[in-house]
């Protein structure tokens, strides 16, 4: 900027000189004559040097205070620009700092929050440090002083039971302790009818253990449960009332992480109902809530030997297992019955029971033979001698089936989120040996000669001939238990039909019988219940049940196909000319013509065989006649008669009540009245006659159970 000042001043002078030297070059003016006059004689002009030179002094004394002034401002435009830029950095800087400080006040806000929320979440989590180390405590304490498993290598103990004081009051007798025997309740007018029993007993307290071990695969588990309802051959009420331990439940069981489960051992049949899914224990089983250890007609369950796969989802479960089978076997056997074998009781020197109860003889007349003796005139006159036979028939008191093959059973179970339903699926197997040739007739009267016809009365017993015989028993089923309200009223009902089933219903009617070849034939059975329970509150329970077994006819005691020899008369006969003359006693002329005495069997007629044979004799049953002395060395029905009618249906209405009195850590005490009304009918025989028994039922019940 000063060398263009400069430059701006040298040219302005320059200009200004060669004006100046312009105007005193330019034509004088002519000169004018002037009156002459005295003058002061004035100075002389200023030469144009000097001039010039005055001019260049004006000029540097300007261009001097240009530079001068032009140093001021550039001294004061430096100290400008060095404030602006002081003053931007100082911006800058208040901007930075702004930002640090927007930056450091965000920081410090986040901090905060981070603070604020660390503190929350310490304060949190020393909360629930506490609340852990105090629950953790008094777990601690509650497990040593209340542990609800015990540990042992590995793996915990869980013992679990209850102690039971209960009573049993029956209108009429049925001699079966707490539990009901359904297919022994008395029919009208016979000895048991007429009385009432009374029974107490701590026999249905259970003991029970589980074990269980985790794996990284699954868990292992085991089970034991016993009562004591079990009856040794000494077992009584007299004094010490030595009733035994009895197996009830005992499984092993391996579950995997992915629900399959595995088990074998006692169970609770697959047949049973379950509360949820498909489970061994026994309080997941879906029984009765019923003093009664026999539960209510109608029931369907076993409890048996079972090999078991199960398959769980979240809302389904599968399950396939194989069973250990028996045969419930009623029949009818008069008449002329071949010989079969299934089953027997133990053997000695094997597991199996092989008391026998009783052996009764019955002994009858199978022939007559003639007696020649002299009287006391001397004459000889013929008499007729019976023959008799005694067979022995025992009672066995427990009486196994062989069987062949176990029971397949499957189920499929659902728990869709309102109720549980199941469906369900069994097979069995059955076999026996039969030997035609020997037959009822057979023994009593094999090898023996009608004297009236010369003719033999039946075949000699042979073993020739024999051959096996096997069929196929099944059922299907199905049970569903819905809530109603909530918690506080519950539907449910379950069923099972199919031939060969009997076994598995609650009153264990026969599921099979023999037809007119002694060959086994399957009976239809079908068990059936319905259940109400309601829960007021949590410690109440009131509960209401009705069921039924039913066990269909199986007649084959029909004209043509089933006979029976009756006893035979004495006839003295004699034959002339080939024509047999009998008559029952003797003449001179029958003696003269080498008469004797002898056995004559009338027509055959027709027997009861099966299972709910229309001749069976039922002459006694539903008589007005009063039960007493028989006549015959027994009580019984009077006049003489019998009442053998095969159990039609068992049916049971029952309800009653659970309160707890006290249920918590210290255990749970309980107190509970049943009340049952049964009935059992019979099929009707012979004239058309059937039978039927009534019985009224209360139970009391006081339990203490571990926690």
């Amino acid at each position: 900027m000063n060398l263009t000042l400069k430059t701006a001043a040298v040219a302005m002078l320059a200009a200004s000189l060669i004006a100046s030297y312009a105007n005193a070059e330019d034509a004088k003016p002519a000169a004018k004559k002037h009156v002459a006059t005295k003058k002061e004689k004035a100075p002389p002009p200023p030469t144009v040097a000097e001039q010039i030179e005055k001019l260049k002094q004006e000029l540097e004394g300007q261009i001097n205070g240009l530079k001068t002034d032009l140093a001021a401002k550039d001294a004061q435009l430096k100290q400008a620009q060095e404030a602006a830029a002081q003053a931007q950095a100082a911006a800058d800087r208040a901007q930075a700092a702004a930002s640090q400080g927007q930056q450091a006040e965000t920081e410090n806000a986040a901090a905060v929050s981070t603070l604020q929320s660390t503190v929350t979440d310490m304060k949190a989590a020393n909360l629930s440090l506490a609340t852990t180390v105090s629950d953790e405590t008094a777990k601690i304490k509650k497990d040593i002083a209340n542990p609800t498993t015990l540990h042992y290598k590995g793996i915990t103990l869980t013992p679990g039971g209850f102690a039971a004081g209960e009573t049993v009051y029956r209108t009429k007798a049925t001699g079966g302790d707490i539990p009901t025997a359904f297919s022994g309740i008395p029919y009208e007018h016979a000895d048991a009818y007429s009385i009432s029993e009374f029974f107490g007993s701590a026999r249905q307290s259970r003991l029970s253990l589980m074990a269980e071990g985790k794996t990284s695969w699954g868990t292992l588990k085991g089970y034991y449960e016993a009562d004591f309802l079990g009856t040794g051959i000494t077992s009584n009420n007299n004094q010490s009332n030595s009733y035994v331990l009895r197996q009830r439940v005992v499984w092993a069981q391996a579950t995997t992480n992915s629900g399959w489960g595995f088990t074998g051992g006692q169970l609770w049949s697959l047949a049973a109902e379950d509360k949820k899914g498909i489970s061994n224990l026994s309080g997941d089983i879906m029984t009765p809530q019923t003093i009664d250890p026999n539960y209510v007609a109608g029931f369907v369950w076993t409890r048996q030997y079972g090999f078991r796969v199960t398959k769980t989802f979240p809302k389904a479960a599968f399950g396939v297992a194989a069973e250990n089978p028996q045969l419930l076997y009623t029949a009818s056997l008069a008449g002329n019955t071949p010989y079969a074998v299934l089953g027997s009781a133990g053997t000695n020197g094997g597991n199996y029971n092989a008391a026998i109860s009783n052996c009764t003889p019955a002994t009858s007349i199978v022939n007559y033979t003639d007696q020649v003796q002299t009287d006391s005139d001397g004459n000889t006159v013929h008499v007729a001698v019976p023959v008799y036979k005694t067979l022995t028939g025992c009672s066995d008191i427990a009486t196994l089936s062989f069987n062949q093959a176990p029971d397949v059973i499957v189920k499929a179970a659902f728990d869709p989120g309102f109720g549980h339903y199941e469906i369900l699926g069994i097979a069995g197997f059955a076999h026996e040996t039969v030997y035609p040739g020997e037959t009822t007739n057979g023994n009593l009267y094999g090898n023996l000669t009608d004297v009236a016809t010369g003719a033999a009365v039946a075949p000699a017993l042979t073993t020739a001939g024999y051959y096996k015989n096997s069929i196929i028993l099944g059922g299907i089923g199905g049970s569903f238990r819905v809530p109603i309200i909530a918690n506080k009223l519950t539907f449910g009902a379950k069923a099972l039909y199919g031939p060969g089933m009997g076994r598995y219903g609650n009153s264990t009617l026969a599921d099979v019988t023999a037809d007119a070849k002694g060959n086994l034939a399957p009976i239809h059975n079908l068990s059936g219940l319905i259940t109400l329970e309601v829960n007021p509150t949590p410690r109440f329970a009131i509960y209401a049940n009705y069921g039924g077994d039913y066990a269909g006819r199986t007649d084959f005691g029909v004209a043509g196909t089933t006979t029976s020899l009756g006893a035979p008369s004495a006839d003295f006969c004699s034959t002339s000319g080939g024509v047999i003359t009998c008559t029952s006693t003797s003449t001179a002329a029958q003696v003269a013509a080498g008469a004797k005495w002898g056995g004559h069997w009338g027509a055959p007629s027709n027997a009861a065989q099966g299972y709910g044979s229309r001749l069976l004799s039922n002459s006694a049953c539903n008589t007005n006649s009063n039960p007493g002395y028989n006549g015959g060395g027994s009580t019984g029905y009077i006049p003489g008669g019998s009442c053998g009618a095969q159990t039609r249906n068992v049916q049971e209405i029952t309800g009653g009540y659970w309160y707890d009195i006290y249920k918590g850590d210290r255990g749970r005490l309980r107190q509970s009245i049943q009340y049952g009304y049964a009935v059992r009918e019979g099929w009707s025989g012979a004239s058309g006659i059937g039978a039927k028994g009534i019985d009224n039922m209360f139970w009391t019940s006081f339990r203490y159970y571990l926690p």
